[in-house]
């Protein structure tokens, strides 16, 4: 039996018709770059996650530069990140000018650690901003992270590109900083047909900073306030997310139903760690991450049995080769190294079906011989 990574072909299918017919409206507006179709949009996902405003963007990328960018960080500036993430995290930081700053990880939730925070926050001058992911979905002890950032005079900004959804308590992600950013890159719990991304603010001039900034700075047609660049959205990549939205929190319940099922298979197996949730927390699981000490073993099983599974991440920022002029070396971050060393991505969406979740399931089982 084959098991892709993620099939967003049957996703697609299982929509069709209403994205067809999306497309085809934004087609014959001629609205093809913002437009009603992305003002639509951002008000259904504010709505959705609770927030007072939604700025969508050309990517998730673009959506952390603005973040930052519309608060003042740039030259001379520090922010504190995690090293697991993808490089867009710290691309963002880069972007302004400023200074990227690593924290490790805490062990069990691979989400930024509030303690280690602390101390990274008293002995780094001139930090502005604070950079936590919500990683794999699973939110980060984000009210912590506020607070400890607060009391040293740096803001927040949520990564969240793979948490929609995701709750700290009863609470959305994306509402605890200054701004959360999420990403719709195809794969994500909230796919585009592309490239897109959105920031959520309770902040008004924040929002409408970042709205001229994604518009080449303009306050008004050809009235610059000041520069920016071009972070706008595509009309039918709103059009789109308008549909998958509807069907978001249906998506969403069931990859927390898989995921409850898987914990409750592979629990037990002896040199393999399901993942956990934080308690208080609502984890939306865009990526179902074990732990397993024959990590590349176990990958080699599985695709031997038609299972494509994925690493994310194998090589911590602060080891990579494009990063090295920050200083770091290995040892610095022992938590995320070891993390990199161990995690693997199972297969797990909503379109999976009952058969492929018992075989994929039973096909782990059968490489720990059980």
């Amino acid at each position: 039996m084959k098991i892709p990574f993620a099939d967003l072909p049957a996703q697609y299918r299982s929509l069709k018709h209403p994205i067809d017919e999306a497309i085809g409206k934004v087609l014959g507006t001629g609205q093809y770059i913002q437009g009603d179709a992305v003002r639509d949009f951002e008000s259904a996902f504010a709505s959705a996650h609770g927030a007072a405003h939604c700025v969508a963007t050309g990517s998730g990328t673009d959506a952390l530069h603005i973040a930052l960018w519309a608060m003042g960080v740039g030259n001379g500036d520090a922010v504190v990140t995690v090293p697991f993430t993808f490089i867009a995290t710290v691309e963002a930081i880069l972007l302004t000018g400023a200074r990227p700053v690593f924290t490790d990880i805490d062990p069990v939730t691979f989400t930024m650690d509030p303690w280690k925070l602390a101390g990274v926050l008293k002995r780094t001058p001139g930090v502005k901003a604070v950079l936590p992911v919500h990683l794999y979905g699973q939110p980060a002890p984000i009210e912590e992270i506020v607070s400890v950032s607060g009391a040293h005079g740096a803001s927040v900004v949520e990564d969240a590109a793979q948490a929609h959804l995701a709750k700290s308590g009863e609470v959305c992600v994306g509402n605890f900083g200054r701004a959360g950013t999420f990403s719709f890159y195809p794969a994500k719990n909230l796919g585009a047909f592309g490239e897109a991304g959105a920031v959520t603010t309770g902040d008004p001039d924040l929002a409408s900073a970042m709205r001229r900034l994604r518009d080449h700075g303009q306050a008004g047609k050809y009235r610059h306030a000041g520069w920016g660049h071009n972070y706008r959205m595509d009309s039918i990549q709103g059009a789109v997310l308008g549909v998958k939205l509807r069907r978001l929190g249906e998506w969403t319940a069931r990859r927390r139903e898989m995921a409850a099922m898987y914990t409750e298979r592979l629990a037990g197996l002896d040199g393999l760690t399901p993942p956990a949730q934080r308690p208080g927390a609502t984890h939306v699981y865009h990526l179902y991450v074990v732990r397993c000490r024959r990590r590349d073993e176990l990958q080699k099983y599985l695709s031997g049995r038609g299972i494509s599974t994925a690493l994310h991440y194998p090589v911590p920022l602060h080891l990579q080769e494009g990063l090295g002029f920050l200083g770091y070396r290995e040892g610095d971050f022992p938590v995320s190294e070891s993390a990199a060393k161990e995690c693997l991505a199972l297969p797990l969406y909503p379109e999976m079906s009952t058969d492929q979740v018992a075989f994929l399931l039973e096909t782990v089982r059968g490489f720990f011989g059980s």
